[in-house]
């Protein structure tokens, strides 16, 4: 285009975008969030530092007003907000974050609760005294000094740091794509470990950590795992377990209380207090009387009183568990280093750390140097000026001015420049007698002090014993004895069910179409067992009392199994409903419960039987189908199905395969019967192994397992066409696993009778009801019908016709559960 104008570029959105952010993310990582390897501070914190200092708000003299401060930052060295300014300055004061704070405040500079510290405006601060120890030799050229943002004045780039501050007072921050966690350390331990350092470049890690025991926090407590810290000290990464220090005391009356005195880092106390009581209150637990916040002056003390015969260690191993009470608290050391940011070491961060400690001492020694080479020469020039005084006054005497007067000094007797104005400035006391000696002492001792200073520039080990010595000096005036304690092992949190749940018998009911509920005993027995709440066409599937400590599992025809502790079973009246498994568990299409089941444990003595419609068996130990971590929300696999069209049928519970038969009946009328020890042993993952050798149309109607040696278990096979016969599964042939079976009913030309229900019964206790496809029921007593062979094809209870096909079947009788008599 003709108007186009050179001075436009034209680029696209992602080249603009990319070079922006690029920028920014830039100036966040080096100038904002993450600490300098060497002096351990951000930038803000650095300017706070020095601005106070500059100012002379120094340990040695009074408070000043924290907005004075802030505002003298904000102006010269930081333009950006005046909160984010004074936050940085409370955090550097506030004895619980900082293990060595680096600001005195006079005030409420927040609390250990969460809460906000005073205004400005109302607050005090001065430099501490080790915050001091960050900046001195800072005038004698240690450090490079860059213009500030408005080029008025100038800001130091970093800090002499006299210890290592990064690892004493640890950092946290969070940039674009870097977040580090820097956990604060020991004083002593950590300039221990830089003096041999000093000494020994290449120490191992093992070696420096029996210097550095760990981090140390200034909350103390109590922390756990060496091998995530060696990790840590080894990579900069690496994940400990922070513990509060507790203990239980014994109280009158029999009574126990748990007393916190220290808490993990970091950790918000009042909401530490707020969510234990939370738990007393929601009685999540039982046997806590009452969660106090004793902290005082003297310290931290949190209480939890217990009930009479409340097991202690029970109730602290819950709070443990479930809240602050212990933290994860993940190590990742990054710092900036060469001007970018790195994840380092123990020893690569100590290492920075003196290798910018030998760059302070060089370049001091470098300053002294030439400031005492400038002072010897002049103190040279005033000796040989006093050793020929009268000519020089004479010299003076006769010059017009004092320029006149220096460049005569000059050229009658070789003086420099320097010396020359040094002797026109001397005054006339100073011409005294013993000015002379004392100018020869001064001199003798700049010439021992250049000699001292020549000897560090020049000498390593020289060099090496000044950073070890003033290091010792740090250590011997600020160590502090260590608070945090240092325990190897992260100790597995065991919480008892008993500490959990009130032990407590209930009613446990669980229905054909998925609802379950648990009643008091209280309610049940002021209903009638008939008026359990049912929906229209719905039956019990499981019906007991148990124990609030126990265990339901329920199994699905889709193979999962769904794990609940009977004291989450929601509790609902005897009358009403129950709430239905699909709230808190995702069914899938036609999927239904087939069996119920309700364990004190998950013994390795005990074993499931799965049965499946297309012809797989398997047995798999009880002790697989422990609830997992994600129970409460999603089923787990119980047994694993072949095919989409395949669901598992039955399910038995057994104590031992020895005895035991297993009787299947296919839906053409094949029966087989081998013993169970067939059956291999296997995962609850696993689909186990054929069953049964079926036709192509055919598939398996129900599987039992019986005990041969026990006469009062029967098969009652019902047809779809609405014929029921009863069979002793005890004379039908035993064969093996696999096998095609033998025929269970007389086949005939027309309309054949095909297996529709295959039921296992008690003949002299159960009722069955028949449910056919036309929502019909048929009662039936099992003790009233004869054994029938397999040849007989049964008598005739239905009409396929008019009352539908038979499709499900259920014990009818009432179970009765009575309270137990109380002990008087």
């Amino acid at each position: 285009m003709a108007n186009e104008r050179a001075e436009i570029q034209e680029l696209t959105l992602e080249e603009v975008m990319g070079d922006r952010f690029g920028r920014y993310s830039k100036y966040i990582i080096q100038e904002r969030a993450l600490p300098d390897i060497r002096d351990g501070l951000k930038p803000v914190q650095r300017r706070i530092l020095y601005a106070m200092f500059s100012e002379g708000n120094t340990n040695d003299k009074g408070f000043r007003k924290s907005a004075k401060t802030v505002g003298n930052v904000i102006g010269n060295f930081h333009p950006h907000g005046d909160s984010s300014v004074y936050e940085a300055m409370v955090r550097m004061s506030q004895d619980w974050k900082m293990k060595t704070p680096l600001v005195d405040m006079h005030g409420n500079n927040g609390s250990m609760d969460g809460d906000p510290p005073a205004a400005m405006r109302y607050t005090e601060a001065r430099l501490s005294k080790i915050a001091e120890e960050l900046l001195k030799d800072i005038d004698k050229e240690t450090v490079d000094l860059v213009l500030n943002f408005d080029d008025t004045t100038n800001e130091p780039t970093v800090l002499p740091a006299r210890f290592p501050n990064l690892l004493v007072n640890g950092a946290t921050g969070i940039s674009a794509g870097y977040a580090t966690d820097i956990p604060p350390h020991n004083l002593k331990e950590v300039i221990d470990a830089a003096i041999y350092l000093v000494s020994h470049p290449n120490a191992s890690i093992d070696k420096l950590m029996e210097f550095v025991k760990g981090p140390d926090f200034p909350t103390g407590g109590i922390i756990q795992g060496i091998k995530g810290l060696k990790s840590a000290y080894k990579t900069g990464k690496g994940k400990i377990v922070v513990r509060s220090k507790t203990e239980i005391e014994t109280m009158r009356g029999g009574k126990e209380q748990i007393v916190i005195t220290e808490v993990p880092y970091e950790v918000n106390k009042a909401t530490l207090v707020r969510k234990m009581d939370e738990i007393r209150l929601n009685k999540k637990i039982e046997g806590i009387a009452d969660v106090r916040d004793e902290s005082d002056r003297t310290g931290l003390r949190i209480v939890i009183e217990l009930k009479k015969d409340t097991p202690a260690n029970g109730i602290l191993m819950y709070m443990l568990k479930n809240t602050d009470l212990q933290v994860s608290y993940n190590l990742n050391m990054i710092a900036i280093n060469e001007r970018r940011p790195q994840q380092l070491g123990i020893r690569e961060i100590l290492t920075a750390y003196l290798k910018h400690k030998r760059e302070i001492v060089e370049k001091r020694t470098r300053f002294l140097l030439q400031k005492d080479q400038t002072r010897s020469h002049i103190v040279e020039g005033l000796i040989k000026a006093i050793s020929i005084l009268d000519e020089v006054i004479k010299t003076i005497r006769e010059s017009d001015n004092k320029s006149n007067a220096k460049d005569n000094l000059v050229k009658a007797f070789d003086f420099t420049v320097m010396q020359a104005e040094a002797i026109v400035s001397l005054q006339l006391y100073r011409l005294t007698n013993t000015d002379i000696t004392q100018l020869q002492k001064e001199a003798d001792e700049l010439t021992k002090r250049m000699k001292g200073y020549n000897l560090i520039l020049s000498d390593e080990k020289t060099l090496n014993n000044v950073i070890k010595t003033e290091l010792k000096e740090i250590r011997t005036q600020y160590a502090q004895d260590r608070q945090t304690v240092i325990e190897d092992e992260i100790e597995e949190i065991k919480i008892e069910k008993e500490v959990l749940v009130a032990e407590e018998d209930v009613v446990v009911s669980v229905t054909k179409h998925g609802y379950f509920k648990r009643t008091s005993l209280r309610s049940y027995s002021a209903s009638n067992p008939e008026e359990v709440g049912l929906k229209e066409g719905d039956y019990s599937l499981f019906t007991e009392k148990m124990s609030t400590l126990e265990q339901l599992v329920l199994f699905t025809s889709k193979g999962n199994v769904i794990n609940r502790p009977v004291h989450e079973i929601p509790e609902i009246k005897w009358k009403d409903l129950g709430q239905h498994i699909s709230q808190s568990i995702n069914l899938e299409q036609n999927e239904t419960i087939i069996a119920v089941f309700g364990l004190k444990e998950f013994s390795d003595q005990q074993r499931f039987v799965f049965m499946t419609r297309e012809g797989y068996i398997k047995q798999t130990l009880a002790s697989e189908y422990e609830p997992k971590r994600t129970y409460r929300s999603r089923s787990a696999t119980a047994i694993k199905l072949k095919s989409a069209t395949d669901e598992c049928l039955s399910v038995y519970l057994i104590d031992d395969d020895s005895q035991l038969d297993v009787f299947l009946v296919t839906h053409l009328g094949f029966g087989l019967r081998y013993n169970l020890t067939e059956v291999s042993l296997v995962g609850s993952t696993a689909s186990g192994v054929k069953s049964i050798n079926l036709k192509k149309d055919d598939y398996v109607v129900n599987g039992i397992i019986f005990n041969p040696q026990e006469g009062n278990k029967s098969a009652m096979l019902v047809t779809h066409r609405g014929s029921v016969k009863k069979m002793n599964m005890r004379e039908f042939d035993l064969i093996s696993r696999a096998k095609r079976g033998l025929l269970v009913l007389r086949e005939l030309k027309n309309k054949p009778h095909r297996v529709a229900l295959v039921i296992g019964v008690e003949d002299k206790h159960d009722e069955l009801t028949i449910l056919t496809s036309k929502n019909k029921t048929q009662t039936i007593l099992p003790k009233e019908y004869a054994f029938s062979d397999r040849y007989s094809n049964g008598s005739f209870i239905l009409d396929e016709d008019s009352d539908g096909i038979p499709v499900d079947s259920y014990k009818s009788n009432v179970v009765l559960i009575e309270e137990e008599p109380k002990e008087n």
